[in-house]
């Protein structure tokens, strides 16, 4: 088998326009060089390929469907070239025609996703790829997120008013309450955090921070006796930026987000936050 990663299979996609089947079989005959399997698809005349290469599908826009009873939900980003093409009613249809399938359909990750029908004898990828020629720009699909266990609940983010949702997020509770969900779903929003709570930071994400602190500490000539201390504090810093549950909410910085939970009596199981082109 060819080495190569999930990464260049995005990066061959994102250069040609082409689909991820044609970009894997691509990089398998290339052996993993990407420069070489843009120059195969192109000699098997992936359509467009060509004139693609160069450009850069940075525009678009997020999605979300939720079930009536909020037992679940679907956030997705489609992206584009232009902010021309992302708020025509023809790509924010397709965007919502890919959200509606995911809702129906589950998919496992994004290959199956693309590999999926959305029509009979029509791959998502090849719905993708005709939407991309219709609109005569480069159409990605690479990200969704899916909930189906708890009461799900979104919120969009519109970064200017005429243009659709560039910031979507997507929070699942244990129990209904839709006024924390809302709330918890626009913090997120604003402060993008990372992981939920801290074990689900990587231990050597953690170990890292406590290197550069303890660093950081001595090249400012902290005592040696203070150090551990300063190192704990600067980590806790570092939850407090990155981590939902530790972060001041929004509303009221003298609680945190899982103060704010508390008193609502739900907890959150997961989220999910999308940028457009981040």
């Amino acid at each position: 088998m060819a080495n190569y990663t999930a990464a260049d299979v995005k990066k061959l996609r994102e250069l040609t326009g082409a689909g991820m089947m044609d970009c894997k079989k691509a990089l398998d005959e290339a052996e993993g060089n990407v420069e070489k399997a843009v120059e195969i698809l192109r000699v098997k005349g992936q359509k467009g390929v060509a004139k693609r290469e160069s450009r850069s599908a940075e525009n678009g826009a997020v999605v979300s469907l939720i079930a009536d009873d909020n037992a679940s939900g679907v956030l997705l980003e489609l992206k584009c070239e232009t902010d021309f093409v992302a708020k025509g009613e023809k790509f924010l249809a397709v965007a919502d025609a890919l959200a509606a399938h995911v809702a129906k359909t589950s998919p496992a990750d994004l290959e199956a996703l693309l590999a999926s029908e959305i029509e009979a004898g029509k791959t998502v990828q090849a719905y993708v790829d005709e939407a991309n020629a219709n609109l005569g720009e480069k159409i990605v699909l690479d990200r969704f997120a899916q909930f189906t266990d708890g009461f799900v609940a979104a919120y969009m983010h519109r970064t200017m008013p005429d243009l659709p949702p560039q910031v979507g997020v997507l929070v699942e509770l244990d129990k209904a309450n839709a006024e924390v969900a809302k709330d918890v779903a626009q913090h997120i929003a604003a402060f993008s955090p990372k992981f939920l709570t801290r074990e689900e930071v990587p231990a050597e994400v953690v170990e890292n921070e406590r290197r550069v602190a303890e660093a950081t500490a001595r090249e400012e000539g902290k005592p040696e006796a203070a150090l551990s201390k300063i190192v704990d504090g600067r980590v806790t810093g570092f939850y407090k930026e990155n981590v939902l549950v530790d972060q001041p909410f929004a509303k009221d910085n003298k609680k945190s987000v899982q103060k704010v939970l508390d008193e609502a009596g739900v907890t959150l199981k997961r989220f999910a936050r999308i940028r457009v082109g981040v």
